[in-house]
């Protein structure tokens, strides 16, 4: 197992709360790096004494929840939100993502680039098969809009399907896509370029209900993050680039119901949320 990241006003690791998130897929994937930082960020504001570890193992989104919910071994987990995950596990709720898994660009074959250039409406697209994780909320969301997904259990394979065109798109959120592009260089894949999908979804950091504690600390020091600006620091030093890249408020925007989002969901407060 990696070795305990400690921080805190309390010294040493050993007398630090250990708290254990998930590890990547591959040494190579780097989806999480920003969430793993802002929980430091969080807990270090939070007061106290922890420390980080990554599991040893690689577990599915849905072996993660299993696992958090039963409290064996993992002690924090991020996902997009449900009402069904809100009601197995307890929710921070704070978007960590600002909201931005919900705007997703899609990855095509850049030999479909013309093909998708006639493309402007939720009509047209459904006629089209995009590809997505089996256990992940937006396979539903975009089911529900009745948009024809192929569900695969391992994400590796979804860009295997798009090169084979097994599917003919792989929406991905704003903040993921421009990595994987890089990530996949060399096998004919592009960011198609006027539009976007949109849902209202948040990521948050979930625990096991018979840890409010945590669930506080966590929260405490999320919302002194965003009162010091800290943050919003570490969300534009990930995200930033990205963001300008993506040129969301020119696209043709492409609006998607999220049916699993819960109704308290704070997406009345502005400072929490992404607009462009």
């Amino acid at each position: 197992m990696l070795p305990a990241l400690a921080f805190g006003t309390a010294g040493r690791a050993a007398d630090a709360t250990r708290v254990v998130y998930p590890r990547t897929e591959t040494k190579t994937d780097r989806r999480d790096e920003y969430q793993v930082q802002l929980l430091e960020l969080a807990l270090a504001r939070a007061g106290g004494a922890y420390a980080l570890e990554a599991h040893p193992l690689f577990m599915l989104q849905a072996r993660s929840i299993s696992e958090l919910a039963q409290g064996r071994g993992l002690d924090v987990i991020w996902t997009m939100t449900s009402a069904e995950r809100e009601a197995e596990l307890l929710p921070v709720r704070v978007p960590i993502d600002r909201g931005l898994l919900g705007w997703r660009l899609l990855l095509v074959r850049q030999a479909d680039l013309t093909r998708f250039a006639e493309v402007r409406s939720l009509a047209q697209l459904q006629a089209l098969r995009a590809g997505q994780g089996i256990d992940w909320p937006d396979t539903a969301i975009m089911r529900a809009a009745g948009l024809q997904v192929d569900a695969s259990v391992r994400y590796g394979d979804l860009f295997l399907k798009l090169a084979a065109g097994r599917i003919d798109y792989f929406p991905r959120s704003v903040i993921e896509v421009w990595d994987e592009l890089n990530g996949h260089r060399g096998e004919g894949f592009a960011v198609e370029p006027h539009l976007v999908l949109h849902y209202p979804a948040a990521m948050y950091f979930f625990v096991n209900r018979n840890r409010p504690e945590l669930a506080a600390a966590i929260e405490r020091g999320l919302n002194a993050a965003l009162r010091d600006g800290s943050f919003d620091a570490l969300f534009e030093r990930h995200y930033g680039t990205a963001l300008q890249r993506a040129e969301l408020a020119r696209r043709e925007r492409v609006e998607l119901n999220n049916p699993l989002l819960s109704s308290i969901t704070p997406l009345n407060e502005a400072r929490l949320w992404f607009r462009p």
